[in-house]
């Protein structure tokens, strides 16, 4: 069978994906660990220079080690792989990083934070450079620059990335981890014809979001349907289809002609209205407002 091509759409040129066929706050990273000197073979790169904090008593120590408690430190891959088991289908976010990477301090604050709002995350956190045990977990895990996020379900790794700024990791963690906001996650056909057939009565606009795990634009996009699921929850149904999630979700796209992502389609009363292909906000707010009967000038 032949292997689809769908198109990424983002707001620069469209990036072609291939993939298969049916079948087929100011802080840094806890201070706890012993530098590695100079002897060290440790291969992960740093890109920027190095800065050393110091801790500055055991209050400060303290307070830390409560505020940072969400974050999980691995040190060997016994643990890594315990970790991974024990979230069962959580989603998990993993943070590589090194003691004097400038980078890997910057982004480690905003991890925190995360792992403080988000309760059904878990988040772990490897320093590559603390002993032989984490580089060989770096080394199986084919991570050899930091910061370098990987995110894992079910203990199989779904997406990572390298040298992210706040708001793609923000981003990311609510794309491939939401499982509590307003946004329905639709799994195969028949959860969509059950969403569909529950919305003929009340006749409400359904926003139905179709991307793919690993679509950028779909990542940068999700975040606006998030909050207009909460600020339209009363007239408004959204909800979430990857396409390359399974069979089903892939016959789906295709039936529907869905060629590039991400593609909004809006439905009511059991019919297909039109649809919106992009990531723009704007325009997205722009389209829904204007399928629910709000006259809109571009």
């Amino acid at each position: 069978m032949a292997t689809i091509n769908f198109i990424c759409k983002p707001s620069i040129p469209s990036i072609p994906i291939s993939f298969p066929t049916l079948h087929s706050l100011p802080s840094s990273i806890p201070k706890i660990y012993s530098r590695v000197g100079p002897s060290s073979n440790l291969h992960l790169q740093q890109r920027r220079r190095v800065v050393i904090t110091k801790a500055t008593g055991t209050a400060a120590s303290d307070a830390k080690k409560k505020k940072d408690a969400r974050v999980q430190r691995v040190h060997s891959i016994e643990e890594f792989d315990e970790a991974l088991e024990s979230a069962k289908d959580k989603l998990v976010v993993v943070e590589y990083a090194t003691s004097d990477d400038s980078e890997s301090i910057e982004i480690y604050p905003f991890l925190v934070d995360l792992s403080r709002t988000c309760n059904d995350v878990e988040f772990l956190l490897v320093m590559g450079d603390e002993s032989e045990k984490t580089k060989e977990l770096c080394k199986r895990e084919k991570v050899d620059k930091v910061p370098h996020f990987t995110f894992c379900k079910s203990k199989e790794k779904i997406h990572e990335e390298e040298a992210i700024g706040p708001d793609m990791l923000v981003g990311d963690v609510l794309y491939y981890g939401d499982n509590h906001s307003g946004v329905v996650q639709l799994h195969n056909r028949e959860d969509v014809e059950k969403l569909i057939e529950d919305h003929k009565i009340d006749h409400k606009l359904i926003v139905l979001d179709v991307g793919l795990k690993h679509c950028g634009p779909c990542v940068k996009v999700y975040p606006t349907v998030i909050k207009l699921s909460r600020q339209m929850n009363d007239t408004v149904i959204f909800a979430r289809m990857n396409g390359d999630e399974n069979d089903s979700c892939m016959q789906f796209l295709r039936d529907m002609e869905v060629v590039q992502v991400p593609t909004f389609l809006f439905i009511r009363d059991g019919k297909i209205a039109g649809r919106y292909v992009g990531s723009g906000k704007g325009e997205l707010i722009g389209e829904i407002l204007r399928y629910q009967g709000v006259r809109v000038t571009y």
